[in-house]
């Protein structure tokens, strides 16, 4: 499905397929990500059209798809869509772009 996405998200909101990464320690002890409260990374899988300002202009998204981004731990709302799992934040909960 990827490349097809029927979520749409409105206004400043971002949609993210999250990056489940794991990490073993040395005693072979596996921690999940969410173990860890640290920043996580994403995909960005749609964009919305920007935020409308006071003055009534629209501020232009920080991002575009397919960017690899560093987000908070705890941003956004998680939504299942199709038997998959996604995250939509706001623009401003991205906190970098990943190169």
């Amino acid at each position: 499905m990827e490349g097809f996405i029927v979520l749409k998200p409105l206004g400043d909101r971002v949609v993210l397929k999250v990056e489940k990464e794991k990490e073993e320690t040395v005693g072979g002890i596996v921690l999940a990500s969410n173990a860890k409260e640290k920043p996580q990374t994403g995909k960005v899988i749609a964009v919305g059209d920007g935020k409308m300002l006071d003055n009534g202009q629209k501020a232009v998204p920080s991002v575009k798809v397919d960017d690899k981004v560093l987000f908070d731990k705890y941003a956004g709302t998680e939504v299942k869509y199709d038997g998959e799992d996604y995250l939509i934040v706001r623009d401003s909960d991205i906190m970098a772009i990943v190169d």
